[in-house]
């Protein structure tokens, strides 16, 4: 499930090659995923790690995650009794 979510969240990257010839990816709708690179296979790795990190980070933290090609991402909390 979290794999089908990183690739339906991948196919929404928009890349662009900046002036100094590198590569730039971002995610829309996720803030602060973005990653450059020298090349657009190693902007598209660094994009998928901080990818990967920023949905960790989202999951221990409770936020709100989006939903991504009606795949929904979220922690259960419930009552220990």
């Amino acid at each position: 499930m979290i794999q089908d979510y990183l690739n339906a969240a991948l196919k929404e990257a928009k890349y662009k090659t900046l002036d100094n010839g590198e590569w730039f990816a971002e995610i829309p709708g996720f803030q602060g995923v973005w990653a450059n690179g020298r090349t657009v296979e190693e902007c598209r790795s660094e994009l998928i790690e901080v990818l990967e990190e920023w949905l960790i980070l989202k999951i221990r933290d409770g936020d709100e995650i989006p939903t991504v090609e009606g795949i929904e991402i979220g922690v259960k909390h419930e009552e220990v009794a």
